[in-house]
């Protein structure tokens, strides 16, 4: 596993503040998750419950985010991204699945600030209106070219991920959009 992240903790100021967040432990799990097996399976991996569609489940030592029908992204501590995958193996035995540490092929940022949907909203084409997006909701889309995932943490706060090859990429056009001057009034 990898001992430094993407970009080692780059940051920009502009009317939010853009940065990397450093390693961080992402298990992808691709399985039918209508079935009681992998909202157990979920469960015991990370303690929490099976987020519903376009959305993502907070606790104390982790989140589990829906990707896709059948795929969850499971963020914990990067040092504990094994063992997840090991309680996913071993709890879905027999089961049709695939659970893999994605760690370092990801990059993790934060967007934050009175005009954090600001900058996220001149990249993706995601309605990101008070009201319409929120915190506990998760988008997997594009930013600019790239495939990224974001959600709000808070009213003023996000969280994205993408792929390491693109971090330095994502981070620069994240800071020009995050740039005094460039807020687009999106409210």
């Amino acid at each position: 596993m990898s001992k430094v992240s993407a970009l080692m903790g780059a940051t920009a100021q502009g009317f939010a503040e853009v940065k990397e967040l450093g390693l961080q432990g992402m298990v992808t799990l691709k399985a039918d998750l209508s079935t009681p097996e992998a909202a157990k399976a979920v469960q015991a991996a990370t303690g929490l419950a099976l987020p519903t569609q376009r959305r993502i489940v907070e606790g104390e030592s982790g989140a589990v985010a829906w990707m896709a029908r059948d795929e969850l992204l499971i963020l914990c501590a990067h040092d504990q991204a094994d063992a997840c995958v090991a309680t996913l193996n071993s709890q879905l035995t027999g089961a049709h699945h695939l659970a893999v540490n994605v760690s370092d092929a990801r990059a993790f940022f934060a967007v934050e600030g009175a005009c954090a949907r600001e900058v996220l909203a001149k990249l993706a084409p995601v309605d990101l209106r008070p009201g319409v997006f929120e915190p506990g909701e998760m988008r997997r889309t594009r930013l600019a070219q790239v495939p990224a995932a974001f959600w709000m943490t808070g009213p003023d706060s996000f969280r994205l991920i993408c792929f390491r090859s693109v971090a330095r990429y994502v981070f620069d056009i994240l800071a020009v959009s995050a740039k005094e001057g460039g807020a687009v009034g999106i409210y």
